[in-house]
């Protein structure tokens, strides 16, 4: 498991393209990045394909995993799996139910009820979506991942839209007022990684070792 402070989407993206190679190939075992990136909005097919226009104060960046837009800024956690599935797990759909019910049972351990809703993949709190998922695979390996709004700066995931859902639909959860756990502590970027790693093994069926830290 690798662990990053904040770094351009573009570094972290040429990392996990060298990660999947080397997992296919079995020089390395299944790795999990934790990290967050500068304000980018990126931009995947279908968001291409439905001319999905970003407004001009953000900075945009087109990737191939799939889904529409995604938001990445500070006070996001982004987890990024690099992961062979195995021929049981080989179902798209099933990778991505996998993924959101890891976010689920993560929030659950600090005192967050969320779920999935049918409008639109990832994961959803008090009618909001705080969490957004897309994939790519190369021979079932994965890229890419799930990004958490924790405490996103004010307004800026809020007025994005696009892809089925109008704006104001994705959020940050202390916006929503979920800012402390059950026993008080804060919720930021280290309690949900916590709350990741112990989930683990009960949703992606898969035990993160200690962090490393990394810093290209």
């Amino acid at each position: 498991m690798l662990r990053t402070g904040p770094l351009d989407h573009s570094i972290v993206d040429s990392m996990m393209r060298e990660l999947q190679k080397a997992r296919i190939s079995d020089e390395i075992p299944d790795t999990l990045i934790f990290t967050e990136h500068p304000e980018v909005v990126t931009v995947g097919p279908k968001a291409r394909r439905d001319n999905v226009v970003i407004p001009k104060d953000y900075s945009k960046l087109d990737v191939d995993r799939g889904g529409g837009i995604t938001y990445h800024g500070p006070g996001q956690l982004i987890a990024y799996p690099i992961i062979r599935w195995i021929d049981s797990e080989q179902s798209v759909p099933g990778v991505i139910e996998c993924l959101e019910e890891w976010v689920i049972r993560a929030l659950m351990d600090c005192g967050i009820e969320s779920t999935r809703d049918n409008r639109m993949q990832g994961v959803w709190v008090d009618g909001k979506k705080v969490c957004s998922i897309g994939l790519s695979f190369l021979k079932w390996v994965s890229r890419h991942g799930l990004a958490i709004n924790i405490e996103t700066i004010p307004s800026r995931v809020e007025s994005l839209d696009g892809c089925g859902l109008n704006a104001g639909m994705t959020t940050s959860l202390h916006a929503l007022g979920h800012t402390h756990d059950l026993e008080g502590r804060v919720i930021e970027r280290k309690r949900i990684e916590e709350a990741l790693i112990l989930s683990a093994s009960n949703s992606i069926n898969r035990i993160p070792l200690h962090p490393i830290e990394w810093n290209p």
